[in-house]
């Protein structure tokens, strides 16, 4: 299928859900991100802090841009002055150099928690006891320049679908567990990251806001352009 209609397909795959689609442009070149644009896309996600602050350079000025790869604090300070959301935060010490950054900055940055869902050593995140002892130390109610808006987890790489499915199910326990109770003023939970190429549909359907697909937009090679 050609670009356009892949994401002609995710188009009608989202339609009337509570989802929207990051399409997953990292290592893609600049003149296919445009042809996406083209085509209506206009929130993109890359995995590398500068090759992001590239991209974004180079780009329409419109197009909201979601860091969703594992961050490192040393390279925050490439995308704060324009990033529109931080999926993979999975510590106080990177919060309090987005919130470091955001400050030099004059803005606010919104961040999703990442929760280590999957039943593999290779993915990060926090346990649900972590996310608690995060969300209710004084030190994080003192960050005043960003913004947690949610969760973020990823499924195990796994053909059983049950599992994934169950992994989700937890992540949408925890957000709702959390909307109910008191929290600090620079939490406000509304985005559920979660789904990819492999498991967007149950994503979906267990309530992700927010699915994070690539391949199944891009291909898996680049395009000859």
């Amino acid at each position: 299928m050609s670009l356009e209609n892949n994401i002609q397909k995710f188009n009608q795959i989202i339609s009337g859900t509570q989802a929207k689609l990051v399409a997953v442009s990292k290592t893609k070149p600049e003149a296919l991100l445009q042809e996406a644009y083209n085509f209506g896309v206009r929130i993109f996600g890359e995995n590398k802090a500068q090759e992001l602050a590239r991209k974004y350079e180079n780009l329409p000025k419109d197009i909201e841009w979601h860091m969703i790869g594992h961050l490192q604090t040393n390279k925050v300070k490439y995308i704060a002055p324009f990033v529109s959301l931080i999926h993979a935060v999975d510590s106080l010490k990177l919060l309090k150099e987005i919130n470091k950054q955001a400050l030099k900055n004059n803005r606010t940055i919104n961040c999703l928690i990442q929760v280590y869902i999957a039943n593999e050593d290779t993915k990060f995140g926090l346990s649900e006891s972590e996310v608690l002892e995060l969300i209710n130390s004084e030190e994080l109610s003192s960050l005043e320049n960003i913004k947690i808006v949610g969760l973020m987890g990823m499924a195990t790489n796994t053909d059983n679908l049950e599992q994934v499915r169950m992994e989700f199910k937890s992540l949408k326990t925890l957000f709702d567990k959390l909307r109910t109770e008191p929290l600090p003023s620079n939490i406000a939970l509304k985005e559920i990251s979660m789904g990819m190429s492999g498991d967007y549909q149950i994503a979906i359907e267990e309530g992700s806001t927010l699915i994070r697909v690539g391949s199944a937009i891009f291909g898996e090679r680049n395009y000859n352009i």
